[in-house]
């Protein structure tokens, strides 16, 4: 069984408040298991939902921007 972690180890590792974690709980916006009264994260679908966010960055052109003109 995939060890689950707590809140406070789900906020080190996604670098933001424990606040945003619980918002983000109560909202589902974030994958999390309730066990009792206790919220749990198993850290294979963290992983999944923070590749599922994630952008690429844009090119020059995609922008409009062109070389030959300064910014």
């Amino acid at each position: 069984m995939e060890q689950l972690l707590t809140i406070d180890e789900i906020s080190r590792l996604l670098q933001v408040k424990k606040s945003t974690v619980y918002h983000w709980t109560c909202a589902g916006f974030i994958p999390h298991t309730k066990v009792g009264r206790f919220v749990r994260f198993r850290a294979s679908e963290v992983e999944a939902w923070l590749q599922q966010r994630q952008r690429r960055g844009r090119t020059a052109m995609a922008v409009g921007l062109r070389a030959d003109r300064p910014a």
